[in-house]
């Protein structure tokens, strides 16, 4: 039992979501270059812990469930190269300091609320992490290396490594044949596909989550640069 292009619905159907994450205040600043450490660094802290619950349930389910089973693939594990990143960007001690933010949160508690309801809903969280991975991840790392001023060997770039993927399309070409050869019906499909919708929207409310974040410091900065101002203004005209 499978559906037949089950890949091409995957892709059709979640387009105009693909679409609208891609035009994110955050996404869309970021493709220009305009992103800083402490706003990247706190995306590298959301994705460890939503790949953590990802992979956790994953591996969990590999060897009980036989759709989980056919899309576990070791090669796409990016937990470990996370780890790396969160101690570039917060240290040594960087398990101490990273919390999930709200919408963060939100975003584990769905891949673990169907992990345990309905385990193959995990294949549109699954399809909508690590493709983009592979496809579009790949042009953010070069943009990230440039923004961050990050030079070739000093680190900080890990979750966009795949060392034992060496032909990233072909990997790409095998991962779709394997979800056209899924064992699920048109019923599981369609509602991979919603999930797979609501995984994108996830991923955007983590997003302008982010920017607002963004937004909020650049406002307490350009707040305590003004009061400042104010203070030499006042010494200024006190010695006149």
């Amino acid at each position: 039992m499978a559906v037949v292009d089950f890949a091409k619905q995957l892709k059709e159907g979640t387009k105009t979501s693909h679409t609208a994450a891609e035009n994110t205040k955050f996404v869309k600043g970021f493709l220009k270059g305009c992103v800083d450490k402490d706003s990247y660094g706190q995306l590298i802290a959301n994705f460890y812990f939503i790949y953590h619950a990802l992979e956790s349930e994953v591996d969990r389910l590999k060897e009980e469930d036989q759709v989980i089973a056919q899309i576990a693939f070791d090669d796409l594990k990016r937990h470990d190269a996370l780890a790396e990143d969160c101690k570039y960007y917060w240290g040594d001690t960087w398990q101490d300091k990273i919390r999930p933010t709200v919408e963060t949160q939100k975003y584990v508690d769905r891949i673990k609320q169907v992990a345990h309801k309905d385990p193959y809903l995990l294949v549109g969280h699954h399809y909508t992490r690590y493709l983009g991975d592979l496809s579009g991840g790949q042009i953010l790392k070069g943009i990230a290396e440039r923004a961050l001023n990050i030079q070739v060997g000093d680190g900080g770039l890990d979750f966009y490594e795949f060392p034992t993927i060496s032909d990233k399309k072909e990997f790409k070409t095998k991962y779709r044949a394997t979800l056209d050869a899924l064992p699920i019906d048109e019923s599981q499909a369609n509602a991979i596909v919603t999930e797979a919708n609501y995984a994108f929207r996830l991923n955007m409310f983590m997003f302008d989550e982010i920017q607002g974040n963004a937004g909020k410091s650049f406002l307490q900065l350009l707040n305590s640069y003004f009061q400042d101002f104010v203070r030499e203004m006042t010494v200024s005209k006190r010695y006149r």
